[in-house]
């Protein structure tokens, strides 16, 4: 069941592409994503370990085992595929020419700040490129599942744990729901069929507003 959520995150937060776009893909579920990126979507992926131009490496281009994205994972690269390094990679995000960051979180609150680097008294392998993306991607998407093993809220009203950036998030795609964050708080946008609104406001800490156009969320 935990696959087949992150996988029906993963390819709902794919619709999030838009033509002739530079996106980031971040660890986890947001790796996912290259996945479902429909081969005639002309956008260009980059990973900060130094690619403009990445592809998922089950697809039909050359792969080099020492080729990995920032996750570590094998890639590949489209025709006219840039490379470079780490220096000018952080170059590009902190200078505002990502358009879109899909991250995964520990925790998002309903004033948009993000948590998804540390969990205190945990081992901390680094931030890596967490808040350089969360503050210069132009918007921030995050993927995550909706609730802890524990089925605790994630999306809560104030995070807890030590945050990555304040107020970047613009869009919280679970396997449950897609929330906007507006000037009034967290929007309900679409929700899942295999879920009622009563039940996902029992799984959700913060409060929320319904869209008055609901749209079901496809799967």
């Amino acid at each position: 069941m935990k696959d087949a959520s992150r996988l029906r995150i993963a390819c709902r937060a794919a619709m999030e592409l838009e033509p002739g776009t530079y996106v980031n893909l971040g660890i986890g579920i947001p790796a996912l994503v290259a996945r479902y990126i429909p081969l005639s979507l002309q956008v260009t992926l980059m990973t900060e370990s130094g690619l403009l131009g990445m592809a998922h490496p089950s697809r039909e281009h050359s792969t080099d085992p020492d080729l990995i994205s920032a996750a570590r994972e094998p890639v590949s690269f489209n025709a006219g595929a840039s490379f470079f390094s780490s220096a000018e990679s952080f170059a590009m995000i902190r200078g505002g020419h990502i358009d879109l960051s899909i991250l995964g979180a520990l925790e998002v609150d309903e004033l948009g700040n993000l948590a998804n680097w540390m969990v205190p008294g945990k081992m901390v392998l680094g931030m890596g490129g967490a808040m350089d993306l969360a503050v210069g991607a132009k918007r921030i998407v995050v993927a995550m599942i909706h609730t802890t093993r524990e089925k605790k809220p994630k999306i809560l009203r104030r995070c807890a744990l030590p945050l990555t950036a304040l107020g970047v998030a613009n869009r919280i795609i679970t396997e449950w729901a897609v929330f906007d964050l507006t000037a009034r708080g967290l929007l309900l946008r679409e929700i899942a069929p295999d879920i009622s609104i009563e039940e996902l406001v029992k799984l959700t800490e913060a409060g929320f507003e319904v869209d008055k156009n609901l749209k079901m969320m496809p799967v």
